[in-house]
């Protein structure tokens, strides 16, 4: 089961392409033939982010979803202006997704179903609060990039264009070490059943303030990085970023 994307998708609502020889610019790539994906040396790995905000994109997102972890019940095509769901491709083919899920009363947040004492205790600190769910990559890519990517750009809507300061995150008991060291998320809540995936979650809070700092001094270093064992040097730069959230902005991908 792959995560195919037609002629049409490939060119609806291209966020940016990474790593990019013309800086930030938005660079269509070519339908290729259908090929295995492969590892490939770091410097020829490019890739596309996008929003989903198509039929064809939201359904590729979804068998990724279903390939990785085999879920079932979400509505991957309901369109919630409250929900923002990225998808990065790479030679056509959709090999990360997730999607930011930003307050909003009545709906409140996924975490709300599991967590909702410790979503209302964040909301009673005056915190402005996004959670991240359906979070997938396709591990037949052996690719650094895509993840903190993905992670970078939701960090640019959640924080720089709706002011968000912290996102949640219910994650596997047995991945949970991998938030802390990688990405510097902590506990925030206990173990429990989540009924969606059937399965044991613990949920986890991040503050964007971290991040920025870690994306201020490790963003854009890339591999050779040798005083940190996080994710961040995979981030996009300070600058990068900053012309990343100047394009949504004027583009029209910020709020309404």
């Amino acid at each position: 089961m792959t995560a195919k994307l037609d002629s049409k998708d490939q060119n609806d609502q291209a966020i940016i392409t990474f790593p990019s020889p013309h800086r930030l610019q938005d660079i269509s790539i070519p339908k290729l033939k259908p090929d295995t994906v492969k590892e490939i040396p770091f410097a020829q790995q490019q890739f596309q982010i996008r929003l989903a905000n198509s039929q064809g994109i939201r359904e590729a997102a979804s068998l990724l979803i279903k390939k990785m972890y085999a879920w079932r019940g979400y509505d991957t095509d309901a369109k919630d202006p409250n929900k923002i769901t990225l998808v990065t491709d790479y030679k056509d083919t959709v090999v990360g997704t997730l999607t930011l899920g930003l307050d909003s009363p009545p709906q409140g947040l996924t975490a709300d179903e599991l967590y909702h004492p410790e979503v209302e205790l964040l909301r009673s600190q005056g915190r402005k609060i996004c959670d991240i769910t359906r979070l997938a990559i396709d591990l037949d890519l052996k690719s650094k990039r895509v993840m903190p990517a993905l992670f970078h750009v939701a960090y640019i809507y959640a924080r720089n264009i709706h002011h968000c300061t912290d996102t949640l995150i219910e994650v596997n008991p047995r991945h949970v070490v991998f938030y802390e060291r990688m990405m510097g998320f902590k506990q925030f809540g206990p173990e429990r059943i989540c009924p969606r995936v059937n399965a044991p979650a613990v949920l986890m809070r991040l503050t964007w303030s971290y991040m920025s700092e870690q994306i201020q001094k490790y963003g854009g270093l890339g591999p050779d990085t040798k005083n940190t064992k996080s994710i961040y040097p995979y981030f996009f730069s300070s600058t990068d970023e900053l012309g990343i959230t100047q394009r949504l902005l004027r583009d029209g991908f910020g709020p309404t």
